[in-house]
């Protein structure tokens, strides 16, 4: 899911971005994130397990990264570079109390994808460019349940990082089909979700597919 080195013209327009519930069985959930990737335009899949030890994250990887990685969507791991680069998958995101995002980049290798949170901060932001991220994420911009969020970002974070950098930002925090719009329009590159699509009332296929229209939506009033 890099764009490293596009122009901010040339890059696609914004997209998807998967993020799992903290706890699943895996051989259940395959199918939900089947049908969900199935349903529309996804770039990535980040697993993000908690207190779990490496034997379940292994196997969880094992069934849910093929799913994925099948449907030509890149299959992250949180946290953790090292069962990312052990395991096949296309990169890993990790936060500000993660391992370090220039320790990260020598486990993944320069091939693999790297993300890094930077909350609300453009100083965190520009170091982990420094860094070698292939995308910085920004939030909160919305309260969430999912996690206790340090920070809530403005959008317009994201306008003054995607008109000075080429790296791609993602938009996270509470992103719902029905608030995304400013976020889109703001120059997101990527929308994490994780309840607006696990939770939505008519099943993950259908926040999909919402996801996706309200961020075309968007995108046509630019």
């Amino acid at each position: 899911m890099s764009e490293r080195g596009a122009k901010r013209g040339s890059r696609v327009p914004c997209r998807l971005y998967l993020v799992t519930p903290a706890s699943l069985d895996p051989d259940s959930f395959r199918d939900e994130l089947a049908a969900a990737l199935d349903a529309g335009d996804v770039a990535a899949v980040q697993l993000r397990l908690k207190d779990v030890d490496d034997a379940a994250l292994r196997r969880a990887i094992a069934v849910l990264a093929p799913v994925a990685q099948a449907r030509g969507v890149a299959f992250l791991l949180n946290d953790r570079p090292d069962l990312a680069a052990a395991t096949g998958c296309d990169g890993a995101h990790v936060g500000q109390t993660d391992m370090g995002a220039r320790e990260a980049r020598k486990i993944l290798g320069p091939d693999r994808t790297l993300g890094v949170t930077c909350h609300a901060s453009r100083d965190l932001a520009m170091q982990a460019g420094e860094d070698d991220a292939d995308y910085v994420a920004f939030g909160a911009f919305f309260p969430t349940a999912t996690k206790e969020a340090p920070t809530r970002a403005d959008p317009e974070i994201l306008t003054w990082w995607s008109e000075l950098m080429e790296i791609p930002c993602v938009a996270i925090g509470g992103i719902t089909a029905g608030n995304c719009a400013p976020l889109v329009q703001a120059g997101a590159d990527f929308l994490a979700v994780v309840g607006a699509v696990w939770n939505h009332e008519e099943g993950p296929a259908a926040g999909v597919r919402a996801m996706d229209e309200a961020i075309a939506a968007a995108l046509a009033e630019c």
